[in-house]
């Protein structure tokens, strides 16, 4: 079987055309060197080398052999580059998916840092909901899954990142969308619009359990699959949307985002990835998530 020893020692006799400075080159002595090419020219059934009292040259197959030895040892070489660079976290890929309010708040920042300190890391962003971003996690489709609140599972490592209150997203005609404040419990059987739709439970689940515990009543539901189609639907008048109060940083015509009296409750957003994951990329990329979160106002 060839071997890269055996390449290297037929280069460096096809380079000098002398088998006692190729010799001196690899710090071997001749007669092993001679061997070795001999055994290469017995195992490749070619010669490779045209042997003169006073010189060498190389025979149309060594001249070939050459050509393709030198191309193996540069794709070789290029290689060992490639894999160290991607252990050493400067280059690779990294599959990355979000929940869409993410979008709005610190993952911008987050991946505009990255992208600064790993410019050769390509990233694939990937818009999912958190039952999604469990299964893909699960199945190694996705590196890392930014969640709300975060998801459950012993072979996941969850960072959380920030936790900010949720307030109300409602349309610019609503009666009560001139003040800073809207209290929920003042509104009569609100029109809510809740995302996703399914699987369950999801957010939306969090947003009934805090309507329920302020005893607001939720019995007039909008449902949707996504927070951007949520908000078109706000926009034309379909209803109330409870968000992160991270959207509200946006503004959207035909809506207005106002915080919630008396305070309907908080949600988080985390980074998850799992257990068994030691990729430098990740280890870097969850670094500078937890950098540039914990220095956001």
């Amino acid at each position: 079987m060839l071997t890269i020893k055996q390449l290297g020692y037929f280069l460096a006799v096809a380079e000098e055309l002398h088998f006692g400075r190729a010799a001196e080159r690899l710090e071997i002595a001749q007669p092993p060197l001679s061997r070795q090419i001999k055994q290469l020219e017995t195992e490749l059934g070619a010669v490779l080398f045209n042997r003169g009292r006073s010189a060498i040259t190389l025979t149309q197959a060594g001249e070939r052999f050459l050509e393709r030895s030198q191309t193996i040892m540069s794709l070789l070489e290029d290689t060992k580059l490639e894999v160290r660079r991607l252990g050493q976290g400067a280059e690779g890929r990294l599959r990355i998916g979000f929940v869409g309010s993410a979008t709005y708040g610190v993952l911008p920042n987050i991946i505009k840092s990255f992208r600064a300190n790993y410019p050769e890391v390509n990233l694939s962003l990937i818009p999912m909901n958190n039952a999604q971003l469990h299964r893909s996690l699960v199945a190694r489709e996705l590196d890392i899954a930014f969640a709300r609140p975060a998801l459950k599972d012993s072979e996941f490592v969850t960072r959380r990142l920030i936790e900010e209150p949720l307030i109300a997203a409602v349309p610019d005609t609503h009666p009560l969308a001139s003040g800073d404040k809207l209290d929920l419990s003042s509104i009569e059987k609100p029109n809510l619009i809740l995302y996703p739709e399914y699987p369950r439970p999801s957010y939306a689940d969090l947003v009934l359990g805090l309507c329920a515990d302020l005893g607001i009543d939720t019995s007039r539901r909008v449902w949707t699959m996504d927070l951007q189609t949520a908000l078109s639907l706000v926009a034309i008048g379909e209803g109330i949307c409870i968000v992160p109060a991270s959207v509200g940083t946006s503004q959207r015509n035909g809506l207005r985002f106002h915080s919630i009296a008396p305070a309907l409750g908080h949600t988080a957003l985390s980074v998850n990835y799992r257990l068994d994951e030691q990729g430098l990329h990740i280890q870097n990329f969850i670094r500078i998530a937890q950098s540039v979160s914990r220095k956001l106002p």
